[in-house]
């Protein structure tokens, strides 16, 4: 990380990747304070270009920690302004959970990638981090920014550049017919 264009379009809904490289935090109001900022010809906080966003709000850490959990947060909040995001260049985002049909279209039409991790494991991916610092709005405390350096951190591509989706394989099995 950062994620090039090219390695985008190799990866394909399915893979098991481990992600090393500098990763940016943002949920809801770091999401709004992002797009009021682009929208207004604001300077960002971060430089966006071939970055990933992890949808995650860490906890604090022991003094003996270098974060505390950090596990994602549910990705279809951030349907509304992940279009706009990835037109600005952001490259890569993690979560966990479908995103919408206006999504992936970004995601093929940005040549970006959709990667899930475990939810409920947030204590297990802390380990995965080797830094954390906070680079803008620390006043929104865990929702603040924060830039990552993490190694080896344990991901699945879920939609790839193409609009592939992992959400959209086999569900035919588990759909209840009408015995009409």
């Amino acid at each position: 990380m950062p994620l090039r264009r090219e390695t985008a379009l190799k990866l394909r809904a399915g893979d098991l990747v481990e992600l090393s490289g500098v990763v940016y935090t943002a949920r809801d109001q770091a999401h709004k304070r992002l797009i009021k900022a682009i929208e207004a010809g604001e300077t960002l906080p971060i430089a966006l270009s071939d970055q990933t966003i992890y949808y995650a709000g860490p906890a604090p850490g022991r003094s003996d920690q270098i974060i505390g959990s950090i596990g994602p947060t549910t990705s279809s909040r951030m349907d509304a302004f992940t279009p706009r995001l990835l037109a600005a260049g952001v490259r890569a985002l993690i979560g966990k959970g479908d995103r919408s049909q206006m999504v992936v279209n970004a995601i093929k039409e940005n040549v970006a990638v959709y990667f899930i991790t475990t939810g409920g494991a947030a204590a297990y991916l802390s380990q995965f981090i080797q830094r954390a610092n906070i680079v803008a709005w620390p006043e929104l405390g865990p929702e603040a920014i924060y830039k990552l350096d993490v190694k080896n951190f344990p991901a699945v591509v879920a939609i790839d550049s193409r609009g592939e989706n992992i959400f959209n394989r086999n569900k035919k099995p588990y759909i209840l017919e009408s015995n009409e």
